[in-house]
């Protein structure tokens, strides 16, 4: 092992809740094989070859810090639960849906913001800053790799650390907004739920739903909503155009974790192909763009890592 390696998986071991992550992560990691050195080494070489490497993160990479994901074979939300997302015409239209949303993600952001960063999310951060990752793009809202120290990070559907008045655009920090629905509900409710969502959301009883109190914009009244990309939504222009610009100043594109279903995802490696750009994706289980690309390794994103030494 080397000095590089043994001092990631301390900062990992030491720097997360590895103890309280590990009840969770086989839970929501799916069946996978065990990593072989052919796939090791095609990664290493990889990431060696590439000089402006640009990474893409789905569900697959926070699942192994306790995070479920919603399509995973067996272990995701939609095989395990009828649970489906919130859709976004839905959260602007009723009030009912607005309070139903606050008032299990303000019970579920007690274990969420305290979810802590695993592995990979170091090893990435430390390829950052050997100059390895030109650029990150996350598909998870979940802040992980910033809690990691990547610097360079562009959140795709946007952060559920962040919340936005959908009328005057006031921008608000959540924990600034739990703090504000505690005292407003004049409650300290904290409940653990093995069914946390990969947004936060959890199981709450209807009672608690009606009897509680939504958070409105102190600047002008509005409507107040997580800065995430809802399902029915799309991501913001001016974040789709910086996708672009970075896929473009990219030479190499890494994928890992996701299954590429969304369309916001799917659409860098179709302009990664498009520019001829060398495209290496690793996951558990088939994804969207099998067929279409070159290098693709079935592993869990933290085994193949730990053999990766740069």
């Amino acid at each position: 092992m080397t000095h590089a390696l043994a001092r990631l998986l301390l900062k990992y071991f030491f720097k997360s809740s590895c103890v309280l992550s590990k009840l969770f992560i086989h839970q929501f990691v799916p069946k996978h094989k065990p990593t072989n050195q052919k796939d090791v080494n095609l990664l290493k070489e990889f990431i060696l070859n590439s000089k402006k490497l640009m990474v893409l993160t789905g569900a697959g990479v926070s699942t192994e810090s306790g995070i479920p994901d919603y399509r995973s074979a067996e272990v995701g939300m939609y095989a395990r639960t009828n649970h489906r997302p919130i859709q976004n015409i839905d959260f602007h239209k009723y009030a009912s849906v607005r309070q139903r949303y606050w008032a299990r993600n303000f019970v579920g952001w007690f274990r969420f913001s305290k979810m802590q960063p695993n592995f990979v999310h170091f090893y990435l951060s430390d390829l950052e800053s050997k100059g390895k990752v030109h650029s990150l793009v996350t598909q998870n809202v979940d802040g992980l790799h910033l809690k990691a120290g990547s610097k360079n990070v562009i959140e795709l559907h946007g952060t559920g650390y962040r919340v936005l008045c959908l009328d005057c655009n006031a921008t608000y920090d959540r924990h600034y907004i739990q703090d504000t629905l505690r005292a407003n509900n004049l409650i300290d409710f904290e409940q653990t739920s093995k069914m946390m969502r990969p947004d936060g959301d959890v199981d709450t009883p209807q009672e608690f739903i009606n009897n509680f109190s939504v958070p409105t914009c102190e600047s002008c009244g509005g409507i107040l909503k997580p800065d995430i990309t809802f399902f029915g939504d799309n991501v913001p222009k001016h974040r789709v155009e910086l996708v672009r610009a970075t896929v473009s100043s990219s030479d190499c594109i890494l994928i890992l974790g996701s299954s590429l279903s969304v369309f916001s995802g799917y659409r860098i490696i179709l302009q990664a192909l498009e520019e001829n750009k060398d495209v290496c994706l690793v996951n558990i289980g088939p994804t969207r763009a099998d067929k279409l690309i070159q290098f693709k390794i079935e592993a869990k994103c933290g085994d193949i890592f730990l053999k990766v030494k740069i």
